[in-house]
């Protein structure tokens, strides 16, 4: 399913719903970034994804990562929480999402990269490299945020 990211557009559709998610901030032993290149709009992100229901938070960000990227994690604080309904995703099935999603600095504990059907690519990116690479806007705040390491969590006012 097809998706589209609409962020301070007038011509936006109107979000329909909120659906919790999660990204990942991880980083391997190089300090390089954890980067996959989405198969729903062709963008480069961070990992991340819905949460589904029964479990805990701090599996999604587990098993997100891992179906995405191959890599196993362990979360290990959060980054912020993004919520802002300037940002609105529409799918190609008609839902449209007001962005929720809370990112999670993550420490590597193993794994192997791959991709998936919701990667078509999947990079270790040393931060110089960050800005040659076409990466929504709401992405960018959060590695931005990531590489800061804030005092305490951001979130959306």
């Amino acid at each position: 399913m097809a998706r589209t990211d609409h962020y301070n557009d007038p011509n936006a559709p109107k979000a329909t719903n909120i659906v919790v998610a999660v990204t990942a901030f991880v980083q391997d032993e190089q300090g390089r970034l954890l980067m996959i290149r989405r198969t729903d709009n062709d963008l480069y992100s961070i990992p991340g994804g819905a949460q589904d229901v029964g479990e805990t938070i701090g599996h999604t960000v587990v098993r997100e990562v891992k179906e995405e990227t191959g890599i196993d994690v362990e979360p290990t604080d959060v980054i912020g929480i993004y919520s802002d309904p300037a940002h609105v995703i529409a799918y190609t099935d008609g839902e449209v999402r007001q962005e929720f999603s809370i990112c999670f600095r993550a420490r590597l504990i193993g794994g192997k990269l791959r991709t998936s059907n919701e990667s078509s690519e999947v990079h270790w990116v040393a931060q110089e490299d960050l800005a040659t690479l076409r990466i929504h806007p709401s992405i960018r705040l959060r590695i931005e945020h990531g590489f800061s390491v804030l005092p305490t969590p951001y979130f959306s006012k």
